[in-house]
């Protein structure tokens, strides 16, 4: 495997658990959303909103997770790169159009972890397609 997929397969665990610790802010204190995310509106921040944001957090570190493990596998890794589209998109939304975040550290860390991700992945995925024409073609050549 090549070093940038072993790379790419490390920053998935790095962000995955990252990801894990958030949702435990998440559901143990809501405040942290108001106070390091939702900056611009923290009166719109409560504790269902936070399990939520928790939950939706869990199920994007889980399939990073899954996907940094089985990083072949096509159909995972784009499920994967959607949640850091999704992600990019849902922050950037709340920056720019509803307005209910500010550009504080808070949202810039995942604007960048997002926007790194996504570049990453489409990199990643030209070396994995590559790697796996050359195992189509060392199969051929056996048979």
């Amino acid at each position: 495997m090549s070093r940038f997929v072993n790379v790419l397969r490390s920053w998935l665990v790095m962000v995955s658990v990252i990801g894990m610790g958030n949702t435990v802010q998440s559901f143990r204190d809501h405040g942290f959303l108001s106070e390091k995310v939702y900056t611009g509106t923290p009166e719109f921040v409560n504790g269902l909103q936070a399990r939520a944001f928790g939950i939706w957090t869990l199920l994007s570190a889980i399939l990073r997770c899954v996907c940094a493990i089985d990083i072949q596998n096509k159909t995972l890794y784009h499920v994967t790169l959607w949640t850091f589209v999704l992600a990019l998109g849902h922050f950037l939304s709340e920056v720019y159009i509803y307005k209910t975040a500010t550009l504080t550290i808070g949202i810039l860390a995942p604007l960048i972890v997002a926007s790194v991700s996504v570049v990453g992945m489409l990199i990643g995925f030209q070396y994995i397609a590559e790697q796996q024409e050359s195992m189509g073609a060392r199969q051929k050549k056996r048979n």
